[in-house]
């Protein structure tokens, strides 16, 4: 019998993160466009020069607001005819505001893309920021703050980013707004944000995609590029200050079965040399289920389901007044709150004095590197990465450095760098849960000042 010989694995082709062609056009807003064969789903991403330091004394949330209403109709469509448009075109189209700006996203099948960019220029050029519609948003956004302050997530975060902060930052306060300031936004209020701070010239368009057989520059030319406007300078950044002088404050739950935490301080942005060694380091500590924080508290005590450790930009700028938030996060049963602080120090401890290992170095770089490959696949993840890129102030192939720099940091400096970023001394906790039961054994541990707060 003649078998078929075996077929022998390939060698792997080289891979790196996808290189944007950058232009501008001539209403001054910037474009980044990626050709993607394949990817018949084009991704959209704008980025808008509307930090959340530009809201107005009094109007925190004005920037969310907008945000949602860009979609809600235009001068030239009602919301339901916006709405049907889209929906036509197989498009989705959202928005969000955040520290750095306001981000508007598309999706849509690329033999629907001029339709679809027409739609997202027509909402940027000419919203409609009707009364009745604003009154909405508002109202719905009312009714989702008792629902976040009920979420013992969503409270942990709040009260972290008030302790850190002073309170003259706008960091210190909910990205979305209080009840107090979000009710006194009018469709005036939102109009006015709009019109001084959205403009092509301070704008920039990630367009990601199979771009065979399109005509971009023409599609633009009568989208996006006759989009017009105003030309401004750029918003001065104020520099980010804070206090992570070791304490602990109780959100008092009365009653709750389980304590969350959030353990953090600040940290560098992307600009900062130590950052791929802190990614490195921080997935070793808490990147996954096989990390030093899990293998205890998870496997080994079963406080928990699982305990995190990241780092996420809250603001970067290439001036170095960027800065990061350095994060532990997870949740345990609330008799073993206590002691699971206590085991969560010591691995920070044992951490310091004995640093990580080849092993868990070799391993964190396979997970973090290997896998960029597959985590790329869509036009929306590179779309997104490009417009991270574009609102911290980094270099058009920032992404496929960072993964040369990853692949090349060797244990020693990944276990300085996380040692660095979690000092025990110098960590902020906060404990959303049952103060009558945790507060006197968190208080034995002595980590830090203890404060309950019942609100």
């Amino acid at each position: 019998m003649t078998f078929h010989p075996r077929p022998e694995a390939g060698e792997a082709a080289p891979w790196a993160f996808p290189a944007p062609e950058r232009s501008t056009l001539g209403n001054g807003l910037t474009l980044l466009r990626c050709h993607r064969p394949g990817q018949q789903v084009v991704a959209v991403e704008v980025n808008l020069a509307a930090p959340l330091d530009a809201e107005p004394a009094g109007l925190d949330g004005v920037a969310t607001i907008m945000a949602r209403a860009l979609s809600e109709g235009t001068d030239k469509h009602s919301a339901e005819e916006f709405a049907a448009e889209l929906e036509r075109c197989g498009a989705t189209l959202d928005a969000h505001a955040d520290h750095p700006g306001l981000r508007v996203s598309l999706e849509v099948p690329v033999s629907r893309l001029p339709k679809a960019l027409g739609l997202l220029a027509e909402a940027l050029r000419a919203p409609a920021f009707d009364d009745a519609e604003v009154s909405r948003l508002v109202r719905n956004r009312l009714d989702e703050i008792p629902h976040e302050q009920a979420n013992p997530q969503r409270r942990a975060a709040k009260e972290l980013s008030k302790e850190l902060f002073p309170a003259t930052l706008r960091m210190s306060r909910p990205r979305q707004g209080t009840e107090e300031t979000v009710a006194r936004i009018d469709s005036a209020a939102v109009r006015a944000f709009f019109e001084a701070h959205v403009r092509p010239s301070t704008a920039t368009a990630v367009i990601v995609g199979d771009l065979t057989g399109v005509d971009l520059d023409a599609v633009l030319a009568d989208t996006l590029g006759a989009w017009t406007g105003d030309t401004a300078e750029a918003l001065p950044v104020p520099p980010v200050t804070a206090d992570d002088s070791g304490r602990v404050i109780i959100v008092d739950r009365p009653g709750a079965v389980q304590t969350q935490l959030l353990i953090g301080r600040i940290g560098p942005d992307r600009h900062d040399i130590v950052w791929a060694p802190q990614v490195l380091g921080t997935y070793c500590l808490g990147g996954t289920l096989t990390s030093r924080l899990d293998k205890v508290l998870r496997e080994e005590k079963g406080y928990t389901y699982g305990v995190r450790a990241f780092g996420q930009v809250l603001r970067s700028t290439a001036d170095g007044k960027g800065a990061s938030m350095l994060a532990i996060s997870g949740s345990v049963d609330t008799p073993n709150t206590g002691p699971a602080l206590a085991d969560l120090w010591q691995v920070l401890r044992t951490l310091a004095a004995e640093g990580l290992t080849d092993a868990e170095r070799d391993v964190a770089v396979q997970n973090l590197v290997g896998v960029a490959p597959l985590k790329f696949e869509t036009a929306a993840s590179v779309a997104g990465t490009l417009a991270d890129q574009v609102e911290q102030e980094l270099p058009d192939d920032y992404q496929a450095r960072l993964y040369a720099r990853l692949a090349e940091t060797g244990t020693a400096e990944a276990t300085s760098a996380v040692v660095s970023a979690f000092p025990v001394d110098r960590l902020v906790t906060i404990l959303v849960g049952d103060a009558a039961q945790i507060e006197e054994p968190v208080l034995a541990l002595g980590i830090g000042e203890v404060t309950v707060v019942t609100n």
